[in-house]
């Protein structure tokens, strides 16, 4: 049932036989030691953390593969990303829309810009009862050129831009105009009223509430 604890779908899944190779995935941000990230990893957890940039996305990409190719069981991906580059969030969509385990998303502290696309494409989505949400204008990474090539960037972006707007109104059932008015003007939205929106299914609340 929305909006209620349920430790046997959100908590953490049982140890799954991994490959021996444990990547170093920049998507965990810095202060996580070694031994945490191999931990995660055991457990079929993938960090997404700080801005979402081209390096973040090429490890949290690689471990989601790796994790995809080790077996069928669910992968967790938790959340605490504010924004970031709208062509590094649609690499990770398209590695998402290729994995073969389920994917369920989890935002454990915040989701903004771009990342509200990344988690449009898990097939579960929930978030702690603290999480924020900011529907924001995904930015375009930084492009330095000739006027055609700038010009040229941002038609792609804008194009881009569509992909991800036309998502987030399929996945939450809200009118495309309203999700790119929510998107220009800025808006900001906690753990329930994400829910009510559709950007997540689940608030996760202290257990016996």
């Amino acid at each position: 049932m929305e909006g209620r604890h349920d430790p046997n779908r959100w908590g953490f899944p049982p140890p799954h036989p991994q490959p021996e190779w444990q990547p170093h995935m920049p998507g965990n941000g810095p202060g996580l030691p070694g031994w945490l990230e191999e931990r995660l990893f055991d457990q079929r957890i993938v960090m997404l953390r700080g801005q979402l940039t081209a390096e973040t996305a090429t490890g949290v990409m690689a471990a989601l593969l790796t994790l995809d190719s080790a077996g069928p069981d669910p992968i967790h991906l938790h959340v605490a990303s504010p924004a970031g580059d709208l062509s590094a969030a649609l690499s990770v969509i398209d590695v998402i829309d290729a994995l073969t385990a389920p994917l369920h998303a989890l935002v454990t502290s915040e989701a903004g810009g771009a990342v509200l696309a990344v988690l449009a494409a898990a097939d579960q989505r929930a978030a702690y009862r603290h999480a924020r949400f900011k529907l924001a204008e995904p930015r375009a990474a930084g492009v330095t050129g000739t006027a055609d090539e700038v010009a040229a960037a941002a038609g792609q972006h804008l194009r881009e831009l569509e992909e991800a707007v036309v998502r987030l109104a399929e996945v939450t059932g809200q009118p495309r105009s309203r999700v790119e008015d929510d998107l220009s003007s800025g808006r900001s939205l906690s753990a329930a009223e994400a829910l009510d929106y559709g950007l997540i299914g689940e608030v996760i609340t202290p257990k016996g509430r």
